[in-house]
């Protein structure tokens, strides 16, 4: 059983951590499919176990708080407006450097890159964030190689995904690593992820 831990605060962005949850928790859905037993235990959690309004008002329950919880083997950090306020919580970055001490994979979708960098987790690490972000990252000096022009990056075990969307990208990809991508073709089968956005051609007016 692999331990997945999302991390959710007042202010985070709703498909940060939703597309993530939706892929590992259809992981689940295809071992119960194929008659095996769950293959992960995925969890919401925040600082203090209480509910969570989300940047565009989704008001959420969690699972538990940091103090209550085990020690994951997966951790997450998603993003949004929120993340500001963390990147001084010296409460949560500790309890970011006491996980990523044992966790298998750490991660982050969005913004939550820059509590992962205010916590010392991407010292010497190629890393993106949402593309809107890049020079607020760079003005507040954390440390970490941006990347651009990519969904995620991975650099031994922390991955890091660039906005809202590409976390769903992020987590099928290390569905894969995880279990196989035989497993994570499945998930994304179920799932029916195919995207092809209308609009697809972003400078067309």
């Amino acid at each position: 059983m692999i331990h997945i831990g999302i991390f959710i605060f007042d202010g985070v962005e709703e498909l940060d951590f939703v597309g993530p949850y939706e892929v590992f928790t259809m992981i689940n859905e295809v071992c119960n499919y194929q008659g095996k037993p769950d293959g992960v235990d995925v969890r919401l959690i925040s600082q203090d176990g209480k509910q969570v309004t989300c940047t565009k008002k989704m008001r959420v329950l969690t699972d538990g708080a940091i103090s209550d919880t085990i020690d994951w083997d997966v951790i997450l950090m998603p993003g949004g407006e929120g993340t500001r306020p963390l990147l001084d919580n010296e409460a949560v970055l500790k309890w970011l450097q006491l996980q990523a001490k044992n966790a298998k994979w750490v991660t982050s979708v969005c913004t939550g890159s820059m509590v992962l960098a205010k916590a010392g987790l991407t010292t010497g690490k190629k890393i993106t964030t949402h593309h809107l972000n890049f020079e607020k990252f760079r003005q507040r000096e954390l440390p970490g190689e941006l990347v651009s022009g990519v969904r995620y990056v991975c650099d031994g075990n922390l991955i890091t995904a660039a906005g809202v969307s590409a976390g769903i990208d992020m987590a099928l990809w290390l569905t894969g690593q995880m279990f196989s991508p035989t497993m994570a073709r499945s998930v994304q089968s179920a799932m029916q992820y195919d995207p092809d956005p209308p609009y697809a051609n972003l400078k067309e007016n």
